[in-house]
């Protein structure tokens, strides 16, 4: 057949050269594969062209079923109208194969303009090496969208899986374009001189011309073709040009770009590629749970290939989930890391991930030269930078989290303002800085694998010291100019982002050369903002840090040495090996805080010491402090701080017993108490002053008798706390009323709801003693429901380590509990012994208002036992007495019910 030869059968003419069919003048819209075997027949018409030989030219080198042979040749079928009743063209030759029946004749092409158009073989489609994992509602996207918009670009950063992605969509569009797809990569031409020609060989032209351009879009015009263009970005302004040229000039021409950075030409849609999805860091993982990821799946699959065989296990299930979020999702970066299990392990690529990223150095020997390393994909990225933006990139790697522009400018150096914001959008545009456009103001950040590779790119021009000082001092003024309105509404939440950005700049403040002194001052600006965040371990290891250097001073800042130790004694209910007591810390603040006079921070280590007695079972000494911190106030600019040693009067009370007395002083306060608009008291006094009193208030309640109430209080309480969404408040409620008061008023299914509230919150955040008291209300609930047992062991480990931590608040109550489980057991001279030394205790501090129902708890047991009856009813009436007295009606009510089934039964023998 002659180059441009048209074959014409009926109303059709077929020129094969230009994969066209036409209807007298109309261009008909027919698939790839059934274009093909057209071809295939109409050349051969009259012959009979059996199925497998159709197969192997129509499919090259591919396994195709015949069923899709089969499709396609009904899809042919209807494009000629061919039926019963129609003129047949294509035959079943039945067990032989297909034959074109119809008359053909061969003429010249109607199309050709200059009566010569040279074409050559269209270049295959690269095949994929690997199924694609995780894409599917991405190409599904984009496959509608194609139709729709003629150029789309799919935009991300080096090893996402662009051109995977772009491969996979030509598959499967293939057949919508009757002239093919042409696959065209540009990462091995470094001239855009070369596009042009480039293209054309993959579509199968031949251009001749001194205007090479005009006549590829003249040779396009009438083909209904897809062009992917792959790796566009280091010939991005000569790829621009050319595709909008082709756009513009053509009517059946799409194009799909792959780049790091967008085209940017008017007709262009652009697609970001996300990450594959991965687990969080809170996920609670198995095996089943993680391979719900596509990240996690893409691991498993690359890492089976690379061992001949491997299952996700349950406990790799969590390890193989931190590999994917540390890779950001990159597909090569976790296609790398998969591949070098066999040498390090599962847990091994963990470690050497928590390092560097110097692993993942090999790659498949047929990936493109680029994607063979992650350091590869890295350097071709950079390279293609200007030198201010490879200078830039290098100075932004000292954040080690999302940062605004403003921080960008001050740690940025060698540019203006607008210099650096230009800097910082183009390199966003090369995908190698990520935007979080949702937040205000807008946040960027790099990718983990782009962080490390540009930390390694300072110079002698743009020091590393100087980027991370510039970062230190710009982190120091933004705390300390916070630090008027650190209490402000939203506070909170325009620094949280910061924390990573606070931790790096600390870590260069006290490194080997650094400035500890600015790290002493971020150190001191930052206590509010941890405190706020519930990270009381961290910031316990700072301010340890800050003391270690600052005690060393002879000119030491009173100030700083102040707050240092008020933070350090401010989580001082948790047990912390190798720091001193919280009492012990407060009291040097103290101290310091009455050598400088400063009010605010003597009422603050008074509130402590309070807190302090209080939590270590001594509500006299309590009483003490409150008392004190009740007379200072007077002196303090916030009027309310005399309300809150109302507050702290009125938990003593209650501890030591007077519950009438102890409702007077609660009540007052919260009649008259306005949290202040800028919440300046959670940073002071550690907890919302509010609820904190309503924690009494429910306590008093039940004891005097009004259960209703009491539990109605809790229940407001609870769901005030977690509005607020500080954990610390909120532990606090549950341990001190909620799980309580729910347990003594009887109600176990709440009291089982909140414990395992308690329960959850305390083991997340790692708050011991609460912790410790979560399991202590959880023994009382099995020992009650019937397994007394379990109950007593759950329970004494449990006031095992409240010893050990020194932390004795509400030990008499978890003694009874033991008790309780003790007698159930048949261990009534131990349960007797126990509330006797609970007793003892009482006596010893002052501690009174659970004594009524320690004697009650012992008169019952004793008034069981044969020998004893009489001992107990004593006790039983002392214990009516005793809460009669305390004004407590609630534990009177449970003795006088006991002591009337204890006559009752007397009565009876």
């Amino acid at each position: 057949m002659t180059p441009g030869a048209a074959l014409s059968f009926g109303s059709f003419t077929l020129v094969p050269a230009e994969r066209l069919l036409m209807r007298g003048d109309e261009r008909l819209r027919i698939g790839s594969r059934a274009l093909d075997i057209l071809i295939v027949l109409v050349s051969r018409a009259g012959e009979i062209v059996s199925k497998d030989e159709l197969v192997s030219q129509v499919w090259r080198n591919m396994f195709v079923e015949e069923n899709n042979l089969r499709v396609h040749i009904t899809s042919l079928r209807k494009i000629l109208g061919d039926g019963p009743e129609a003129q047949q063209y294509i035959s079943n030759i039945p067990n032989r194969g297909y034959s074109f029946v119809a008359p053909v004749t061969r003429k010249e092409s109607p199309t050709r303009a200059d009566g010569q158009q040279p074409t050559i073989a269209r270049l295959p489609l690269p095949r994929l090496a690997n199924r694609i994992i995780g894409r599917e509602a991405v190409l599904d996207q984009l496959e509608g969208q194609l139709p729709e918009q003629r150029l789309l670009t799919l935009v991300g950063p080096g090893g996402i899986g662009k051109t995977t992605v772009a491969l996979a969509l030509a598959q499967r569009l293939d057949d919508g374009y009757s002239d093919g797809t042409a696959f065209v990569d540009f990462s091995g031409i470094a001239t855009g001189a070369l596009i042009t020609e480039l293209i054309a060989t993959a579509a199968g032209l031949v251009l001749a011309s001194t205007d090479p351009l005009a006549e590829l879009a003249n040779k396009l015009s009438h083909r209904s073709m897809l062009l992917v263009l792959d790796c566009c970005e280091h010939l991005i302004d000569e790829v621009a040009a050319i595709a909008e040229e082709l756009i513009t000039r053509t009517r059946h021409v799409t194009i799909l770009a792959t780049s790091r950075e967008p085209l940017r030409v008017a007709p262009e849609w652009v697609l970001r590629l996300p990450p594959l999805d991965c687990p969080g860091p809170d996920e609670k993982l198995d095996a089943a749970r993680a391979l719900d990821f596509a990240a996690v799946q893409l691991f498993v699959e690359r890492a089976s290939a690379s061992l001949g065989g491997y299952s996700l296990s349950d406990a790799d299930a969590p390890v193989v989930a931190d590999i994917c979020r540390r890779l950001d999702g990159i597909v090569l970066a976790i296609e790398l890391a998969a591949g070098r299990v066999d040498m390090f392990g599962i847990a091994g690529v963990l470690e050497s991930l928590r390092s560097n990223f110097d692993i993942l150095t090999r790659g498949r020997r047929t990936a493109l030269p680029r994607h063979q390393t992650l350091r590869a994909t890295m350097e071709w990225s950079f390279s293609l930078l200007s030198p201010a933006q490879q200078a830039a990139l290098a100075q932004l790697s000292v954040f080690n989290q999302d940062f605004t522009l403003a921080a960008a400018r001050a740690v940025v150096s060698g540019e203006s303002g607008g210099d650096v914001e230009e800097c910082i959008i183009d390199l966003a545009a090369k995908s190698l800085v990520v935007v979080d456009r949702n937040a205000y103001p807008v946040r960027y950040r790099l990718l983990d694998m782009t962080r490390a590779y540009a930390a390694e790119k300072f110079s002698v021009a743009v020091s590393r010291e100087d980027a991370s000082r510039r970062h230190a001092v710009h982190y120091r003024s933004l705390l300390e100019c916070a630090a008027p309105h650190e209490q402000d509404a939203g506070w909170v939440d325009g620094f949280a982002r910061d924390v990573g950005n606070l931790r790096a700049a600390l870590d260069w403040c006290f490194s080997p050369g650094g400035d500890a002194a600015a790290g002493v001052a971020m150190t001191v600006a930052a206590i509010p903002l941890w405190y706020h965040l519930s990270l009381v371990d961290e910031c316990l290891l700072r301010v340890r840090q800050a003391l270690d250097w600052l005690e060393r001073q002879p000119d030491a800042d009173q100030q700083s040495l102040m707050r240092l130790h008020a933070a350090l004694g401010f989580p001082h209910m948790r047990a912390i090996s190798g720091r001193p007591g919280g009492a012990q810390a407060w009291t040097r603040s103290f101290e310091i805080a009455q050598k400088v006079d400063d009010v605010d921070f003597q009422l603050r280590a008074l509130w402590a010491l309070w807190v302090d007695r209080t939590n270590g079972g001594e509500p006299r000494a309590a009483l003490e402090r409150a008392e004190a911190f009740c007379a200072l106030s007077e002196r303090s600019a916030d009027v309310s701080d005399q309300l809150i040693g109302e507050r702290m009067k009125a938990r003593a009370l209650h501890l030591l017993g007077d519950q009438p007395a102890a409702e007077s002083h609660v009540r007052r306060m919260l009649d008259a108490y306005r949290p202040p608009s800028n919440g300046s008291h959670l940073a002071r006094f550690q907890y919302d002053q509010c609820i904190t009193a309503r924690i009494t208030l429910a306590r008093l309640l039940w004891l005097r008798g009004k259960t209703e109430a009491a539990l109605r209080e809790i229940d407001d309480m609870v769901s005030a706390a977690l509005a607020a969404g500080h954990n610390l408040t909120l532990c606090h409620a549950l341990s001190d009323a909620a799980c309580p008061v729910s347990l003594m008023a009887g109600d176990l299914a709440r009291a089982e709801r909140y414990t395992d509230m308690l329960h959850r919150r305390t083991h997340d955040h790692a708050l011991d003693v609460w912790h410790a008291y979560a399991e202590c209300f959880e023994g009382d609930i099995l020992i009650r429901t019937g397994d007394a047992a379990t109950g007593v062991t759950l329970v004494g480990e449990a006031l095992d380590r409240l010893d050990r931590a020194g932390f004795y608040l509400y030990h008499t109550v978890f003694q009874s509990i033991l008790a309780s489980g003790l007698a159930r057991i048949g261990q009534e001279l131990e349960a007797v012994a126990l509330l006797d030394d609970a007793l003892a205790r009482c006596r010893s501090s002052g501690e009174a208002w659970y004594c009524p129902e320690l004697l009650h708890q012992k008169g019952k047991i004793l008034a069981e036992q044969a020998s004893r009856p009489t001992e107990g009813r004593l006790l039983l009436q002392r214990a009516i007495e005793m809460a009669r007295d305390q004004g407590a009606l609630a534990l009177e009510a449970r003795s006088v019910a006991s002591l009337v089934t204890l006559n009752k039964l007397v009565s009876a023998v």
